[in-house]
């Protein structure tokens, strides 16, 4: 049967169907995954519109998987990275203040698989040296499915991940540690990982994992890196978000930890100047070997203790790690540059 309905109406008959928050994700889609011609990318504002969306679950599985893997193949700006860790900084947990130095360390959440993690000792080391470390993970997740900082603390005895947020926040100003678990402490990022799974590939969400940390005041961020655009991308969004200092790691398996089997590479940044990078050798400073293989949590719970007691080949990593931490010093930061209008 011929309907009298104008074809020019079924459109938009069509559209008002969908309803206007699902319209109106469909715009940031295609501004991300339109094509090398006609796609814009992101405002800062926008950005974070997108993400406080995908955190609070107003986006259906269909848009939010190809929103992830748009922003994937388009590659995230700074301007977008700074809104969308906006959106963490406003609806994630906070720590409270404290009298201590912050160190905020951005590792990837989905853990390490090859050589053994010595973070959790440097922050048990940093924390007894008197500053307040923070750390940031969640369980096994792809695309590695490796050891994590939950797991690895466990094996030393802390299960942190066991503690609520107010019992968190209550050992950093205590203890000087935190630990940040995604799943019990930020619930509405963890949403995210069934579609990570799925995928198959990492999201620049992964990325911003890296860059971000649940402080109340700045902190020194520690964040590591692996690809060198990752790292230039790193230091573009803390200068969008006026963060006054930083520091990028290219350690092992992209975390923090130095390698000893070949050349460590750090930088220093510090808002409104030059970026300070660093170049050590382990050989120079009678350090070089090669790093020991991660096989089993309970065989890494052994060399930990032993490091922890001076003995051990982590004891070779962790010592580099936590005397880079404190590097940049305490000086005060200059005056905040402006804004930008992205």
């Amino acid at each position: 049967m011929l309907t009298p309905e104008p074809i020019a109406l079924r459109r938009l008959g069509k559209q008002q169907a969908l309803g206007r928050e699902v319209l109106r994700f469909r715009e940031l889609i295609a501004k991300l995954g339109s094509g090398e011609r006609t796609s814009t990318g992101l405002s800062r504002a926008e950005a974070e519109e997108a993400m406080a969306h995908l955190l609070t679950g107003q986006v259906d599985p269909a848009q939010a998987g190809a929103f992830l893997i748009a922003h994937r193949l388009r590659r995230p700006r700074a301007c977008e990275m700074a809104g969308m860790l906006d959106a963490y900084q406003r609806q994630g947990p906070t720590l409270p203040s404290t009298d201590r130095r912050v160190v905020s360390f951005g590792t990837p959440f989905d853990g390490r698989c090859r050589d053994a993690p010595v973070l959790p000792l440097t922050a048990l080391l940093l924390s007894a040296a008197g500053l307040a470390v923070v750390l940031h993970g969640g369980d096994a997740m792809p695309v590695k499915y490796g050891a994590t900082h939950a797991e690895l603390l466990t094996a030393l005895d802390l299960p942190l991940q066991q503690l609520s947020w107010p019992q968190i926040s209550s050992l950093f100003q205590q203890e000087g540690l935190a630990l940040l678990h995604q799943p019990r402490h930020f619930p509405q990022a963890e949403t995210l990982i069934p579609l990570r799974e799925r995928i198959g590939k990492r999201p620049p969400v992964a990325t911003l994992e890296l860059l971000w940390s649940c402080c109340r005041d700045q902190p020194l961020q520690v964040s590591g890196f692996v690809h060198a655009p990752t790292e230039q991308l790193a230091w573009e969004t803390w200068a969008l978000r006026e963060h006054q200092e930083a520091m990028t790691v290219k350690g092992l398996e992209g975390g923090v930890d130095l390698p000893n089997s070949r050349v460590s590479i750090a930088a220093h940044h510090r808002l409104g100047t030059p970026i300070e990078r660093l170049v050590l050798h382990a050989r120079d400073h009678g350090l070089r070997a090669d790093e020991p293989e991660l096989t089993t949590l309970a065989a890494w719970s052994d060399q930990a203790h032993a490091a922890l007691g001076g003995e051990g080949p982590p004891r070779g990593i962790v010592t580099p790690v936590a005397g880079l931490t404190p590097w940049p010093g305490a000086a005060p930061p200059p005056p905040s540059a402006p804004s930008s209008p992205c």
